[in-house]
């Protein structure tokens, strides 16, 4: 498009009746039916909803180190092909993201990819070893505004090294966000413990093991005062830990993954090394917990969790394989597929859920916010009545470890705006 204005023409706003929308400098500048395209490219938008542009507070860019799995560009061109304007890169990189040059780099590299924002987590400690605080009030105040720090991929085990970290986040607003992993009780663990990893004879993952740190995690948030975020939340029992802690008024919230809320550990009975997760695919039971969950508030948003690999780490055995799925291009669907189609929410909810929502923890400005007047345009035009079959070689990351592939899936992203500037057109990488 080359106008300067753009004018997405009888969309349904969040699911609702059709409005008109003109995007001009960046901002939306009117709202309503029947506006005017004059001078304005024109987006046909009948039977689409349109929503805020999509954050994420968990993504896997691997940039630095791991090129070879996805980069800063790849990853954001798979974002905004998933309908994301925004999204939060961990800190697990190679070098560690856990000072202020490296962050830097990260949010620098962001901003030469120009398809979505990229906001760097940091660690909370030197090198993920749990040994150290990292340079968290450095990283807070560089160039990258850091409000997010996650040793994920490991936990902060060490309950003096994670009451110190949420004491020294307080002062700046900031949250760590906690990978709820009990390592003693995970030793060698391949699936989630239960059933089928008895039949399988695999070693299980105890729920326990995350429920324990998570139970943990929120009674030092309350003693602190401070902030704490459940990554990946994954059983039934987590999501009543945090149920009775925001009972409490304390400052906690949780993410689920998409994967989290479909697939379950029969899939492992495949062997197939692409449901190999951390934490591991559940039970229906849990599944069906977290949807609940998601529903009624206790869980705050959905967080892709998107983990690419190269081929070669996942096209092995089970127990050599690496943990991790990709799912910044597919999280939209599945929960269209999970949560919309099945009535547990409507598309101002998953508005909620999956952009207001996640902003609002990382304290993430400029996105997530109405669709309104004056608001930046960060936006997407969803098609709820297309139905495809995932097809990994079309997907825009470098790595191809879906656990989709070949699955039919509801929805498809037909445009994303970062700031009026379209960088998915017709279902196409502008």
């Amino acid at each position: 498009m080359t106008s300067s204005k753009t004018l997405i023409r009888g969309a349904r706003l969040l699911g609702g009746d059709p409005v008109d929308v003109l995007i001009g400098g960046g901002t939306v500048e009117a709202v309503g039916p029947g506006l005017d395209p004059a001078g304005a490219a024109v987006v046909e938008a009948e039977g689409l909803v349109l929503l805020p542009g999509l954050v994420d507070l968990h993504t896997h860019l691997r940039e630095p180190g791991r090129e070879d799995s996805e980069t800063v560009l790849t990853g954001t061109r798979a974002a905004a092909a998933g309908g994301y304007t925004a999204v939060h890169a961990m800190a697990n990189t190679f070098p560690v993201a856990d000072t202020a040059g490296v962050v830097e780099q990260v949010w620098r590299l962001g901003k030469e990819s120009g398809y979505c924002d990229v906001q760097p987590v940091g660690a909370v400690t030197v090198g993920l070893e749990g040994k150290q605080l990292a340079e968290l009030g450095a990283m807070a105040d560089s160039a990258a505004h850091v409000r997010v720090f996650s040793d994920d991929g490991k936990c902060v085990d060490d309950a003096v090294i994670m009451r110190r970290a949420l004491e020294y986040v307080k002062a700046f607003d900031g949250v760590v966000a906690q990978h709820a992993q009990e390592p003693r009780l995970t030793a060698g663990a391949q699936m989630n413990e239960g059933t089928v990893s008895g039949e399988l004879g695999l070693t299980g993952w105890p729920a326990v093991a995350e429920e324990s740190v998570i139970a943990r995690d929120v009674l030092l948030a309350a003693h602190v005062g401070s902030r704490v975020h459940i990554c990946h939340l994954s059983t039934a029992g987590s999501v009543e830990i945090v149920r009775w802690a925001k009972s409490k008024g304390w400052a906690v919230t949780a993410e689920v993954t998409p994967h989290h809320l479909l697939l379950t550990d029969e899939l492992v009975r495949s062997y197939n090394p692409v449901y190999k997760v951390n934490p591991p695919l559940r039970t229906e039971a849990d599944v069906m917990a977290l949807r609940e969950a998601l529903a009624d508030g206790t869980i705050d948003c959905v967080a892709t969790d998107h983990a690419p690999h190269p081929y070669e780490d996942k096209d092995c055995e089970w127990a050599a394989a690496a943990m991790g799925m990709i799912g910044l291009e597919t999280a939209l669907s599945v929960v269209q597929h999970t949560m919309v189609d099945t009535g547990l929410l409507d598309w101002a909810g998953v508005a909620d859920r999956m952009s207001a929502r996640p902003a609002a923890i990382g304290r993430l400005s400029g996105h997530g916010r109405p669709v309104a007047p004056g608001e930046p345009a960060n936006l997407v035009l969803v098609d709820p009545a297309y139905r495809g079959v995932v097809n990994p070689a079309e997907m825009a990351s470098r790595s191809r470890n879906t656990p989709y592939a070949g699955r039919e899936l509801p929805g498809r992203v037909v445009a994303t705006f970062l700031r009026g500037r379209a960088t998915v057109m017709d279902g196409k990488l502008a």
